[in-house]
């Protein structure tokens, strides 16, 4: 099992790939969460069992909308069609979107495919659950397309227009 600083490395780099797909498609995007917090409080996030553990990685907006996201590398199953998505942080994310509506809350899995804390507990609810009951398998076949959910690539034609309206 990979150590603490080699899973957070692979996020972290998931988040960035996540933060550029994004503004390719016209997003202003933040990181926040505890990746941005200092080592102290980072380590005593990972003893404790509070949500703030699970709080979204970014929040981005275009115009008038506003999304949060939660980047979750690793999430596609190796020998498998699923998704394992951890009960923790879907509780934690139907907590967030409850206190944020109407700000949506989405999971962008590792092969930036695309579900809600919502839609994965949905798809589950009648399916195989993993035997420990710490995670919640999804079919891959559920997720929406990241062009379906944050739009297509802008143009550079279009981005350069935008860029001289501001």
């Amino acid at each position: 099992m990979p150590t603490w600083p080699e899973r957070k490395d692979i996020g972290d780099r998931h988040e960035s790939r996540v933060m550029q797909a994004l503004q390719a498609r016209g997003w202003t995007v933040q990181p926040c969460g505890q990746g941005i917090y200092p080592a102290p409080i980072q380590d005593a996030l990972r003893r404790t069992r509070s949500t703030l553990r699970q709080f979204p990685d970014l929040i981005a907006a275009r115009g008038a909308d506003l999304v949060t996201i939660d980047a979750k590398e690793r999430m596609p199953s190796t020998c498998s069609d699923r998704y394992a998505i951890s009960t923790a942080t879907v509780n934690a994310g139907l907590l967030f979107t409850a206190a944020h509506a109407p700000t949506p809350l989405y999971y962008v899995l590792g092969d930036m495919n695309v579900l809600t804390p919502a839609e994965v507990l949905h798809y589950t609810a009648h399916a195989l659950r993993h035997r420990s009951g710490a995670y919640y398998l999804v079919s891959s076949h559920q997720a929406h397309a990241f062009d379906d959910v944050f739009g297509p690539k802008a143009s550079r034609v279009a981005r350069a227009a935008d860029t001289r309206r501001w």
